[in-house]
């Protein structure tokens, strides 16, 4: 089965919309995509949808107790932010001259990925 095409890339700054995480204070909450899960919609945002799991000591986890993680959360519920204009923005996409696929931000034209 082929991976879906997602407009999110690991990396990259998004805001998130919708859900319990959209905002602190009337602020929007942003953050680093840490892991892009095509098959199933959904991305890990750090900071954001965190949970909390308790567990034992192991050999590897040295220390045992209440461990913070950060959860998926679906790709629907966060926007690019584009690193040019520093805007939450819809992605489109332009081939390039040489053959290669951008995306490019819909505000300011210029291309997301460099």
């Amino acid at each position: 089965m082929p991976s879906k095409k997602m407009n999110v890339k690991k990396n990259d700054e998004v805001m998130v919309i919708a859900g319990k995480d959209r905002s602190t204070r009337g602020r929007p909450r942003r953050g680093r995509v840490l892991e892009v899960r095509a098959d199933s919609d959904r991305i890990i945002v750090d900071g954001i949808n965190t949970m909390r799991r308790a567990v034992r000591q192991t050999q590897r986890i040295r220390q045992a107790g209440i461990v913070e993680s950060p959860g998926p959360i679906h790709v629907s519920n966060v926007m690019l932010v584009c690193p040019n204009c520093d805007a939450p923005t819809r992605v489109g996409h332009r081939v390039r001259s040489n053959g290669r696929k951008v995306r490019v931000c819909k505000k300011c034209g210029k291309d997301v990925d460099e």
